[in-house]
C-alpha cells in the first residue's frame, strides 16, 4: 500500500548543495535547518566523491531521528543503499516505473517538471508521490534552468491532485507569494544553505506555512 505524502510532503523543502559548505559542517549545518521547521531534506552530490555514501547515511539517520522526510536526488541504488524515504528524478535519470520496482511501493518518488503541466499530468498517471515545477525566481544553483511562472503554479493546482513543489530561487523574501498559490511545498537550496544563519532562513520560511 502507498503511503500517504499529503501531510508529509508539506512545508520546507531543503537541499543541500557540496558548493555551499565545507564536507565536515554538512551535518550541522542540515541539522540546523531541520531544527528551523524543514520538513523535508533532499541529498543533492552529483560528485562521484566516495563520501556521497558516509554521508548519505548520516543524514539519514539524521532525518529520520528528527522526523524528516528524507530524499535522495538522482540516485536510486544510493537512496535503496541507505533506507532513504524516496527518490527525486529529473528528466534525464531511470524512469519512474524502472525507480518504483527498484525501491517498493512505499517509497516517494518526486519527478521534476521544469515548466511542463503535461510533464506532471503523466507523471501523476504514472503513479508519482509529488511533482515539483522550477525555476520560479532566478537561480544560483540553477541559472539556465527554464523559467516557470507563478500562474503555472496557480494551475497546475487546480488540475492536479497530488502535492505540488515549487523551486527555483526561493527565499525568505519572497516565498509567501509562491506559498500563495497552493503548493504543498516549496523547495529551497541557497536560500537556506548559502546563508550566514541557516536555522533562521529556515524558521522564516516553516513558518510561513503556518499563516
Amino acid at each position: 500500500m502507498r503511503v500517504d505524502c499529503r501531510h508529509s510532503l508539506h512545508g520546507l523543502y531543503a537541499l543541500t548543495d557540496p558548493g555551499l559548505q565545507r564536507p565536515q559542517d554538512l551535518l550541522r549545518r542540515v541539522e540546523a535547518v531541520l531544527s528551523g521547521g524543514a520538513r523535508l531534506l533532499q541529498y543533492r552530490d552529483k560528485s562521484a566523491s566516495p563520501r556521497r555514501w558516509q554521508e548519505a547515511r548520516r543524514l539519514a539517520t539524521l532525518c529520520h531521528t528528527r522526523g524528516a522526510v528524507f530524499i535522495i536526488n538522482d540516485d536510486v541504488e544510493l537512496a535503496a543503499a541507505v533506507a532513504a524515504d524516496g527518490v527525486h528524478l529529473g528528466r534525464d535519470d531511470l524512469s519512474l516505473r524502472e525507480a518504483r520496482a527498484r525501491l517498493g511501493t512505499r517509497a516517494i518518488i518526486g519527478i521534476s517538471c521544469y515548466n511542463e503541466l503535461a510533464r506532471a499530468q503523466v507523471a501523476a498517471a504514472g503513479g508519482a508521490d509529488y511533482v515539483a515545477f522550477g525555476r520560479i525566481y532566478p537561480s544560483a544553483t540553477k541559472p539556465g534552468a527554464v523559467h516557470a511562472p507563478l500562474e503555472l503554479l496557480r494551475v497546475a493546482r487546480g488540475a492536479l491532485d497530488l502535492p505540488i513543489v515549487a523551486i527555483g530561487g526561493i527565499t525568505p523574501e519572497n516565498a509567501r507569494q509562491v506559498i500563495a498559490t497552493g503548493v504543498d511545498a516549496v523547495a529551497v537550496v541557497n536560500g537556506v544553505f548559502g546563508v550566514p544563519n541557516p536555522a533562521l532562513a529556515a524558521r522564516r520560511i516553516a513558518q510561513l506555512f503556518d499563516d
